[in-house]
């Protein structure tokens, strides 16, 4: 029996996630993709494929603001920028895919920094 890695048995809970877990367009998925030196989000309509709406902490407004991408602080700061995107796009509700990580850390912040800026899951 082969050893699985930590991502292989993220990916395997993902796609257990994701077998319920679909973004319409009236309900787009608010994922999230976390690296050690990085996070990102992204709000998408599955049903075409298409990202509506994206931050992480590459870019470049917010790198200047935060500087290092790996820390709670900046995954708070990614969060409240993809809410206030996803406000003006006129997306109000989403449901909320951890991409099989567990809702803890930097996942859990960004998640609070969305619903801050006033996106509702």
């Amino acid at each position: 029996m082969a050893i699985k890695s930590r991502n292989d048995k993220r990916v395997k809970r993902h796609a257990r996630a994701r077998k319920n877990l679909v973004g319409t367009p009236e309900k787009p998925r608010l994922c999230v993709f976390r690296s050690n030196k990085n996070i990102s989000a992204q709000v998408v309509d599955d049903t075409t494929g298409r990202t509506l709406v994206s931050a992480s902490s590459l870019d470049k407004d917010l790198k200047a603001e935060i500087g290092y991408g790996g820390n709670k602080e900046a995954a708070r700061k990614v969060g409240e920028a993809v809410g206030k995107k996803a406000l003006e796009a006129g997306i109000e509700t989403v449901a909320f895919d951890r991409g099989g990580l567990i809702y803890h850390g930097r996942v859990k912040e960004l998640a609070d920094g969305a619903r801050e800026a006033g996106l509702k899951f």
